[in-house]
């Protein structure tokens, strides 16, 4: 099978994953599950991974590559392993991207994305920018009537990523309320539409690409800010004294020194986005109460919450697609924000 493989790592990202022939996974375990990929999500993360950010997490050894990459899979069921009853070949399914071991204490809580002996396919081992990949039948969902792998892949990680951190700032805030998301991206889109249809709150939709603006006005947020250099004045005075809860999906390049500053006495910054360093003298943290924390992928019933979302045509992906030939062309535009949304390879 066709595949796009990591062979280095770059800080300055120049290189390109290569696309080659190698072999398609097998089954060698009774819960397996092979799937014929759809569509597979373009992530932040993939980036990062070049960039060689996440090296000392997922490859600690220096024994990983080359490797897939590719971890927000949606396709249809390929082989199945002899105690797997909950999908069959063809049927089209979304992959949540955390292989969970089910029965660790954190597995029982519901906690899944903290499990003690996960698999993570895309991060660590092979994932799906490839026209197979290897997961888990506790991973799968099948999808509802009428929806396509293509059209949600993304919602493996950037959707139920975002749409974690929008569940968590829903209860944090009474109607009427103000939720400031930064970065309407890939993440913040599905977040913005998620609070839309779960909060009262007013929702502040902060992003310096003019068509990410209008994609946040057309989604229906209340007040879009281009983040400017008074961008701290300007929330301030919309809300009255700041945003009672922030979600900051960049989390670098100095926003995560300017998202708490966002913030009204009492209010609550969630960090999704990574690769910067949060720095807040501890007098900001005591005299105005805030509190800063971060928020990981959703966990296996998220992803269930967020496909009915998508099903109902309350919360959908705005995305470019790809093919797997042009995958390096879907990374250089990703890199110059050349899209609005989220990136999506097809094999």
């Amino acid at each position: 099978m066709k595949a796009a493989r990591l062979y280095e790592y770059d800080p300055a990202m120049n290189v390109q994953l290569r696309i080659e022939e190698v072999s398609a996974p097998t089954i060698t375990g009774p819960n397996e599950v092979i799937v014929k990929v759809g569509a597979a999500g373009l992530c932040r993360t993939d980036l990062h991974i070049i960039e060689g950010v996440w090296k000392d997490i997922m490859d600690g050894e220096g024994s990983l590559l080359p490797y897939t990459l590719g971890h927000e899979n949606a396709g249809w069921v390929e082989d199945v392993g002899s105690a797997v009853t909950s999908v069959k070949p063809g049927d089209a399914v979304i992959c949540h991207p955390f292989n969970s071991c089910g029965i660790c204490l954190n597995c029982r809580y519901g906690h899944d994305m903290y499990c003690d002996h996960g698999l993570f396919p895309g991060l660590g081992l092979d994932g799906g920018f490839a026209e197979y990949f290897k997961t888990s039948e506790k991973s799968l969902i099948k999808l509802n009537t009428g929806i396509t792998p293509l059209s949600v892949a993304p919602m493996a990680d950037a959707g139920i990523t975002a749409y974690r951190a929008a569940k968590k700032a829903a209860k944090l805030v009474n109607p009427g309320g103000y939720i400031l998301l930064l970065g309407i991206g890939g993440l913040g889109h599905i977040a913005l539409q998620v609070l839309k249809h779960t909060s009262g709150a007013r929702i502040i939709a902060v992003d310096r690409e003019p068509a990410a603006q209008a994609l946040a006005r057309e989604l229906g947020a209340d007040i879009v800010l281009d983040g400017g250099p008074d961008l701290i004045e300007q929330v301030k005075e919309v809300t009255g004294g700041g945003a009672h809860v922030a979600i900051d999906f960049v989390g670098e390049h100095g926003t995560e020194n300017i998202c708490w500053k966002l913030l009204r006495q009492g209010g609550e910054l969630i960090m999704v986005g990574y690769g910067g360093t949060v720095e807040v003298p501890t007098l900001e943290l005591v005299a105005n109460e805030i509190k800063i924390g971060g928020s990981l992928v959703g966990d296996f019933v998220e992803l269930v919450e967020l496909m009915e979302l998508n099903a109902d045509g309350l919360v959908k992906m705005h995305q470019t697609e790809y093919s797997l030939a042009n995958i390096n062309q879907a990374i250089s535009d990703f890199k110059d924000r050349k899209f609005t949304g989220r990136g999506v390879i097809v094999p």
